[in-house]
């Protein structure tokens, strides 16, 4: 996982409420366990038609997307598969903006190294008016930079934001702690005194 500190891009938008995991990734393309390989899958019945010609019409068809994808209300509903997640990572996104996301696409996505955010109605809306208006993300900050308005702060849970600008899952950081770890097991404080 690669760390996301700053980004700037531009968006891609998709307006429809309730988009579920398995419009994301129908469910015929979980036959796999591994993170790669899912770029082809997503939202493949929206990208393709039957004949597996790409639908021109289609945003995710445009050369040269964004790395930002601006959804509609209720985003990541229905079940829970990790595999949307990664789906969507495959296509190239790193960001995920909505007025509301779905509680466990939103925690599968911060697991997983892509940043979901939530923004006000007022922004969201101008978001949804504007693709391909250029985004900026600051995750230290935890704020969004928009062309012409005021800057919105976003919330994001302490924790995810470190594994974020680390570029680690949570058993990544929890490696990156071995030494603490081991000096626990042996009965010594964090700094070497024994206890």
């Amino acid at each position: 996982m690669n760390p996301l500190k700053n980004l700037e891009s531009t968006t891609v938008v998709l307006a429809e409420r309730n988009i579920d995991t398995d419009q994301i990734i129908p469910a015929r393309f979980l036959t796999t366990t591994s993170r790669s390989g899912l770029a082809d899958g997503a939202f493949a019945d929206w990208r393709f038609d039957a004949q597996g010609r790409p639908r021109p019409e289609c945003p995710l068809n445009t050369p040269d997307s964004g790395e930002i994808l601006v959804a509609g209300e209720n985003f990541g509903c229905g079940s829970s598969r990790e595999h949307a997640v990664w789906a969507l990572m495959e296509l190239g996104f790193r960001v995920v903006i909505s007025s509301r996301l779905a509680d466990i696409f939103r925690a599968n996505a911060l697991k997983n190294g892509l940043l979901a955010i939530e923004v006000d109605a007022a922004t969201h809306a101008w978001l949804l008016d504007h693709p391909g208006a250029k985004v900026g993300v600051d995750v230290a900050e935890c704020r969004l930079e928009l062309p012409e308005r005021p800057g919105v702060s976003f919330e994001l849970d302490p924790f995810a934001r470190t594994c974020l600008l680390e570029g680690v899952d949570a058993l990544g950081y929890m490696l990156g702690q071995l030494d603490a770890i081991e000096a626990f097991e042996r009965g010594e404080r964090r700094y070497g005194a024994a206890a």
